[in-house]
């Protein structure tokens, strides 16, 4: 009578284990079928949005940084003249927004700006240097994206900021910004459809 517990219990534990393997194993076939991360545009720019003065003036500083260094990259290294002109007009504009947060920022109590990239929008410039024969396509990914991050991060300083001179400098910013975004997107699409098109070796 014991004997037969014991194969019934031995029995059971084999199914139970059976039974979790099966579970694990549907798990990660689950996973797997997963869309792998496509994103050839380096670290996304998730710092988050900033809530003090000083906070959001390090953060456009950084982005406005970021943007010049990449729009000098654009105009050296791109293909597509469109591209290239992009890249003009994001060291032209977001010199102009350097310049503005300045005065801005001097119109705050305490706030100081600093026109270096913090460690997201400089492994993006990284990408970007790296990108080769791949650029047009990774420096347009990485300008949709940033100037995603950007505008909401404007227009959420704009709406709950804690110093008036930068929410109206957040304001006047979110619509040059906007605009670029727009165009950003379109130039994206010309690029994916460029590289669809391009015979593989």
């Amino acid at each position: 009578m014991k004997i037969r517990v014991l194969l019934a219990s031995t029995a059971a534990l084999a199914l139970a284990a059976c039974g979790d393997a099966n579970d694990q194993a549907a798990q990660q076939n689950a996973e797997s079928d997963l869309p792998a991360a496509t994103d050839t545009a380096a670290p996304a720019l998730d710092a988050g949005l900033p809530t003090t003065a000083q906070e959001f003036a390090a953060m456009q500083a950084s982005s406005d940084a970021y943007e010049i260094e990449a729009g000098r990259l654009a105009q050296e290294n791109a293909t597509n003249q469109a591209v290239k002109d992009f890249g003009a007009m994001m060291v032209k504009d977001h010199t102009t927004s350097t310049a503005e947060l300045e005065t801005a920022a001097g119109q705050a109590e305490g706030v100081t700006v600093q026109k270096q990239m913090n460690a997201q929008h400089q492994s993006n410039l990284d990408a970007l240097r790296n990108a080769g024969a791949n650029f047009d396509r990774t420096y347009m990914d990485q300008q949709v994206r940033a100037h995603e991050q950007a505008l909401a991060m404007l227009q959420n300083y704009a709406r709950q900021g804690d110093s008036q001179p930068l929410k109206d400098f957040a304001t006047k910013t979110a619509s040059v910004v906007q605009g670029h975004l727009e165009q950003a997107r379109q130039l994206q699409q010309q690029t994916q459809q460029q590289g669809q098109q391009t015979p593989q070796p």
